[in-house]
């Protein structure tokens, strides 16, 4: 009985569900039947009235700031005015064109036109030599003058206004929608960064305006000029062939860090783009935009730099500079540039970088002209390199330091012998004098280590370096970071050159007993980044521990959170193709011996014989420092070239930073102990003590390297 009832109960269930699966097939095609014939022409009509078209929305690029949150560079918005082809007839089209044109000109707007004909008087705008090509291309007959050539493509746009003027406005438009050429998904860009209120006004009476549509570009600015240019570098379009090897991620309008933290950190600042759907009718009216999905902002980048002391630091290298090439220290010299580094001697942060003569990052944002790029480029002083990592210059005296710390640790000095220092030190048949003899004709006398440091003997550290070799001398060197990059995270980065054996073997020399002498007091091969010697400073300064040399303080993203710094690390070490470089060995240095040092530089400073010590006389605060001259060649009037060298750390008792001063033919580091002083004084919080004139007076004998 219950089977009997379960099987007509199955076959009940089974035809109500084939009728209700007949009935919904009628209602589809009645459905189908609706939409294709009785109403198919009116929703065919409907989609030809319509257009739909994908807008890319810019990312904004992300912010750098220094170490205290001052925005050193941001991103603002611009706005572009483009057009879009529509169904419109030529009389409309010509209408609309001169009605944008008289609100750009309202508003003092430049907009595009390559129209090579003017008017009032009628002539060609083009060279002669292009004139015949262009009538050729244009269908122009070649014996046209420039007003019957203007009413041809007056004729061509059926251009019906009568005025000459107005007549020229739309032609020029028309002629660079020939020329670019667009579309209804394809725009052509009329006018640049044009004001809110022209924005307004556009977008208040659009239906006045078929065709248009408002972009919004953010633009670099840097904010404050020319400030830390070499540290920042700047964003520019892309180029053709960064675009080519880049289609996946940039399109072709981009723009792109070119330099600096810019193209270092690209990937973090660029942000990500979004996407938005404008529909439009077939007349060029929006009727609806939806954001399909949204820009992302780009990371900012926070620097270990302190902007207020980084313009004190560049306007003190500026006029120091300046100040030598005028002869304001009793003699002049043709110093061609200069810079700068200050230094956390703990941290290795760099709390300041400067290159002399430096230029506007701002000018390559914007699009720089081709004088702008003509005065950087031919100008000898080279504005557009930063000195101070992409440069290597002989040393000098400042380099001194690491030949009394190799002979202490090496055991061939002690901190209680004497040198008796002749003036002439004479071996293996050459004859290398001390700078003291050249300008007093005798020697120092009897002196230790510290005296050494004090007075820049050169003689005692002829003597020293002979005695232990290069070997030695370069084991102490490397481990002070010289002749290695630093891993800043900046492009350029050159790695300067060790005075060594394997140097002289990779350019096919032979390494001599001179040579040694020679390095000692940072001369011969040796060339150095003024990077390198700060970070060299500064391990002194610290009682000889190595430190992290570091321009970047953190990374943060668009959602609030920070960067990793191995994160950071591993990015910049891949973008610089950083390998392990076994910089050197680790060395542990005895304290009494880099404290001998140390004393040796505070008594630069403010010994009776100190070499700079004019230069810090009535200073508030105790400073270890070493003046450094060093020969850098002739000139082409083969005089000779002296680069001129401090480097300081403050306060004496407890290090808190290090800096160091380089000016190209500066003549004495003498001289450019003054920019340390008025630097460390911003620092320190002082009040800049002006050095009186009788300071300022010191003669070309008294000038001690």
């Amino acid at each position: 009985m219950s089977k009997g009832i379960n099987k007509r109960s199955i076959n009940f269930r089974y035809n109500i569900a084939t009728i209700f699966t007949y009935i919904i097939g009628v209602v589809l095609i009645i459905q189908l039947f609706n939409l294709q014939i009785v109403h198919g022409s009116e929703y065919r009509e409907q989609s030809n009235t319509r257009l739909t078209r994908e807008s890319t929305l810019e990312a904004a690029r992300g912010e750098i700031l220094d170490r205290s949150g001052n925005v050193l560079v941001t991103s603002n918005q611009k706005f572009n005015l483009e057009l879009y082809k529509s169904k419109i007839d030529v009389n409309t089209l010509n209408d609309t064109i001169l009605r944008i044109i008289n609100v750009l000109e309202k508003y003092n707007i430049k907009y595009i036109d390559s129209f090579p004909i003017k008017i009032e008087p009628f002539e060609f705008t083009i060279s002669d030599d292009s004139l015949k090509n262009w009538k050729k291309n244009n269908d122009i007959d070649d014996s046209f003058t420039a007003e019957q050539a203007f009413y041809k493509f007056k004729d061509k746009y059926k251009i019906e206004n009568e005025d000459i003027s107005e007549i020229r406005k739309i032609i020029a438009i028309r002629y660079a929608i020939v020329k670019e050429g667009y579309s209804s998904t394809k725009s052509l860009t009329i006018a640049k960064d044009i004001p809110r209120e022209a924005v307004a006004e556009f977008s208040e009476n659009g239906d006045e305006f078929p065709g248009i549509n408002i972009v919004v570009q953010p633009v670099r600015q840097y904010k404050e000029g020319t400030l830390a240019s070499h540290v920042l570098g700047y964003a520019a379009k892309i180029s053709d062939s960064e675009y080519q090897t880049r289609k996946d991620k940039y399109s072709q309008n981009d723009i792109i860090g070119k330099t600096g933290i810019e193209y270092i950190f690209e990937d973090y600042l660029r942000g990500k783009k979004g996407t938005k759907q404008i529909d439009m009718a077939v007349d060029g009216t929006i009727t609806a935009e939806v954001i399909d999905k949204e820009a992302v902002a780009g990371s900012n980048v926070i620097l270990t730099i302190d902007s207020k002391l980084q313009k004190i630091t560049e306007e003190a290298l500026k006029s120091n500079v300046e100040k030598i090439r005028n002869g304001g220290f009793g003699k002049s010299y043709d110093a061609k540039g200069g810079s700068c580094v200050v230094m956390n001697v703990k941290t290795g942060e760099v709390l300041a970088m400067a290159s002399y003569p430096d230029y506007n990052p701002q000018s390559f944002a914007d699009g720089i002209s081709n004088e702008e790029w003509k005065n950087y480029s031919e100008n000898k002083a080279y504005p557009l390199l930063n000195k101070t990592i992409q440069s290597a210059y002989e040393p000098g005296s400042i380099f001194k330091m690491i030949t009394a710390i190799a002979g202490l640790e090496s055991g061939n000095i002690t901190l209680t012998e004497r040198m008796n220092d002749t003036g002439v030190y004479e071996k293996y048949g050459a004859a290398w004098k001390c700078w003291y003899y050249t300008d007093y004709h005798r020697g120092h006398g009897y002196l230790n280590v510290i005296g050494a440091i004090e007075k820049s003997c050169n003689f005692f550290f002829y003597e020293t370096a002979d005695r232990m070799g290069i070997d030695v001398l370069d084991k102490y060197a490397k481990y002070f970071g010289l002749g290695v990059k630093t891993q800043i995270e900046l492009p350029g980065e050159a790695m300067g050159t060790l005075a060594s054996k394997d140097y002289v073997a990779s350019i096919n020399r032979t390494w001599n007993p001179g040579d040694t002498i020679n390095a000692a007091i940072g001369q011969g091969y040796n060339k150095f980044t003024p990077l390198q010697m700060t970070k060299y400073i500064s391990m002194i300064a610290n009682g000889g521990n190595d430190v992290d040399v570091s321009i970047i303080k953190s990374i943060q993203n668009p959602d609030g959170t920070e960067v990793s710094r191995s994160e950071i690390n591993k990015f910049v070490n891949e973008k610089l193709g950083v390998k392990d470089d076994g910089q050197s060995e680790d060395i542990t240095l005895n304290p009494s011996y880099v404290n001998a040092v140390k004393e040796g530089m505070k008594s630069v400073t403010s010994g009776e014989s100190g070499t700079a010590a004019t230069r810090f006389a009535n200073f508030d605060i105790s400073v270890g420092g070493k003046t450094g001259s060093a020969e850098a060649g002739k000139d082409e009037n083969n005089n000779d070239l002296v680069n001129a060298w401090f480097a300081a750390f403050a306060p004496y008792e407890e290090p808190e930073i290090a800096v160091v001063v380089m000016v190209e033919n500066g003549g004495h580091g003498n001289y450019t102990a003054e920019a340390v002083r008025n630097i460390m004084a911003e620092y320190f919080g002082m009040n800049t003590q002006n050095i009186t004139e009788d300071m300022r007076a010191i003669s070309y004998n008294e000038s001690m390297r």
